[in-house]
């Protein structure tokens, strides 16, 4: 059996015990869970700072809005495009590795970059992990070629109530540079099936929705399989002009399925004018540069040893790697504690505001970013990110 294997099977019988006292603590615990230590066979030997990468594994998706020259019509493929990404974004680990797995906790400064190649061009990524408390990510993905820019952060708010509930905070702004166009994206909130039986996978919960500069508006709704009735992963979607959400007969497009299977998107006069196969969508593969070329502070690289040994299944090398990562962390902080400096972010700024986000917020019905949860607002720095790497990185700004 291979290391991928050994870390997608279920609860193995020598384990049990671990599981169990796990589940308790879980149940007895009151803060943050992203701080709890977790049995080796349930850790990933992923950090959060790759999971922006599962916005854009098919271009072809990501540019396809800027391609189409009626703006209702791009809304429509925006809206597709983002429920393409759900799949991978909550349920490949699970399909991957068995079950779904704990992240690493990303370290303070923790960066992942990569690019995808394809007929589409170059679709680049930059991740960076910009706070620790709270934990935050943010990312920034551009198509040069297609002139469609992806960038934005999040964070997550877990807590235990017979199941595990995470509330991401965050959004993510599409920018479509012929159009001057942009979508600010809401991120749903999930919860974790699969506790009892030892094999965790993530289920989808509320509203999420995606508001255009071009007047309009998507809201996804994500249900899961209950003990009555329901369908796993399912999902119902409806777009619609700015303010005009109750309006039923305003409604332009309505999309349904399963964000893990297939879903169809129809006209308000019912016929199929889209549809997607989430089993059968080609990916393009992540580029990444090899380990030894990494930036020391590049996720794969400064994680390699922890990932070696959960794959391993060994626990005490993995506790004792982490920690090695974490003491570094706790000095860095304190010598800015006595040297009143705080660390300077690699690719991104904290910003005041943003003009197109605190407008175009306002028509999602919570209507707030809660940026005192994400240690401000964040976004991309062109200058900071040109002089950050070599020029052959920055030849593709």
């Amino acid at each position: 059996m291979t290391g991928a294997e050994q870390e997608g099977a279920s609860v193995p019988a020598s384990s049990k015990g671990s599981w169990s006292s796990f589940l308790k603590s879980m149940a007895s615990f009151n803060g943050d869970l992203s701080s709890m230590t977790a049995p080796a066979f349930i850790l990933s030997t992923t950090s959060l700072t790759e999971f922006s990468a599962y916005w854009a594994e098919m271009p072809h998706l990501l540019v396809a809005p800027a391609k189409e020259a009626d703006p209702q019509k791009r809304a429509m493929l925006v809206l597709k495009w983002f429920l393409s990404t759900l799949k991978q974004q909550y349920a490949s680990r699970n399909e991957k590795l068995g079950s779904e797995k704990k992240p690493l906790n990303p370290f303070l400064g923790e960066l992942f970059m990569g690019k995808w190649e394809d007929e589409e061009g170059t679709t680049q990524l930059v991740s960076e992990q910009v706070s620790h408390h709270p934990p935050v990510t943010a990312y920034s993905i551009w198509n040069n070629k297609h002139g469609v820019r992806l960038q934005g952060y999040n964070a997550q708010k877990a807590s235990f109530r017979t199941t595990i509930n995470v509330r991401q905070v965050g959004h993510a702004i599409l920018h479509l540079d012929k159009y001057n166009e942009d979508y600010l994206i809401t991120l749903p909130a999930l919860h974790i099936e699969g506790l009892i039986g030892g094999s965790p996978y993530v289920e989808l919960n509320q509203s999420s929705y995606i508001v255009g500069s071009n007047g309009f508006t998507s809201r996804v709704d994500y249900t899961g399989k209950g003990w009555v009735s329901g369908t796993k992963n399912s999902l119902k979607a409806i777009m619609y002009p700015h303010g005009k959400e109750k309006s039923k007969d305003d409604h332009l497009y309505k999309a349904e399925g399963a964000w893990t299977d297939e879903f169809v998107i129809k006209d308000a006069k019912k016929h199929v004018i889209e549809s997607y196969n989430a089993k059968k969508e080609p990916k393009t593969p992540l580029k990444v540069a090899p380990i030894e070329d990494q930036d020391p502070l590049e996720s794969r690289r400064a994680w390699k040893r922890v990932a070696d040994a959960i794959l391993k299944g060994d626990m005490n090398t993995t506790t004792g790697e982490k920690s090695v990562i974490e003491e570094q962390q706790r000095a860095l902080r304190k010598k800015e504690q006595v040297e009143k400096k705080e660390w300077e972010r690699r690719f991104f700024t904290r910003a005041n505001s943003v003009p197109i986000l605190d407008k175009l917020i306002k028509d999602v019905p919570y209507g707030s970013i809660d940026a005192d949860q994400t240690n401000g607002v964040w976004v991309f720095d062109l200058a900071k990110a040109k002089s950050a790497q070599p020029a052959a990185f920055s030849e593709l700004l």
